[in-house]
């Protein structure tokens, strides 16, 4: 049976997220629809979401207004894989540090923004990411870093500081997965870990 995905498509790099699932999709023997999301109603028949980055005020505050933050929180609640990078993790946290984010409280993690520098501040580097055989090409972009990363499973540092983590059926992290053409990250995310994350999309994909 075809899944289908959605990619919170208020901001950020909506596109490439929806290569790399399908990519991650095809890798896994799996076949795909890929939907965005601009508005609600569309969510609750999504098996799959990701919320990509961009600016994590804009993002919080157009998923309240579009009504989407709830159909977020019921999707994660039903135990459907969400991926949430760089603002998207900022949104999906417990504590973004800051009073013009209205948090999703998905992540139980407290973020910092800009942790590792500012645009001209980017760059690559090789992670170690539990669950992955090989280091992970990630792309840091005004990259924010985990402060507290409470009772989630650490996934990856980078500088000694959490940079993913996965909470139950949501893996977060602050780099952006999206801009290489390795898409072992949305495959962890949406497709390696089905039997802990509820039966809502094994049911689906019978």
């Amino acid at each position: 049976m075809t899944l289908v995905a959605g990619v919170v498509a208020v901001q950020g790099d909506v596109e490439e997220h929806a290569k790399a699932i399908e990519r991650a999709a095809r890798a896994h023997g799996r076949e795909v629809t890929v939907h965005e999301v601009r508005e609600s109603g569309i969510v609750p028949d999504c098996d799959l979401l990701a919320m990509p980055g961009g600016e994590s005020t804009t993002i919080s505050r157009l998923v309240h207004d579009q009504g989407i933050d709830d159909e977020i929180r019921d999707h994660v609640d039903a135990g459907k894989p969400l991926l949430a990078t760089c603002a998207g993790l900022i949104v999906a946290s417990s504590d973004a540090n800051d009073d013009r984010v209205d948090e999703l409280g998905l992540v139980d993690a407290s973020v910092e923004r800009n942790a590792f520098g500012r645009q001209k501040d980017s760059f690559e580097a090789p992670l170690e990411v539990a669950g992955l055989e090989e280091p992970y090409p990630a792309v840091f972009i005004r990259a924010p870093a985990i402060d507290d990363a409470g009772e989630t499973d650490v996934l990856a540092r980078w500088d000694g500081r959490p940079v993913a983590v996965r909470d139950g059926p949501v893996v977060a992290t602050a780099f952006h997965p999206e801009l290489t053409p390795d898409s072992r990250i949305h495959g962890l995310a949406f497709f390696e870990n089905e039997e802990s994350i509820g039966p809502a999309l094994e049911e689906t994909a019978e």
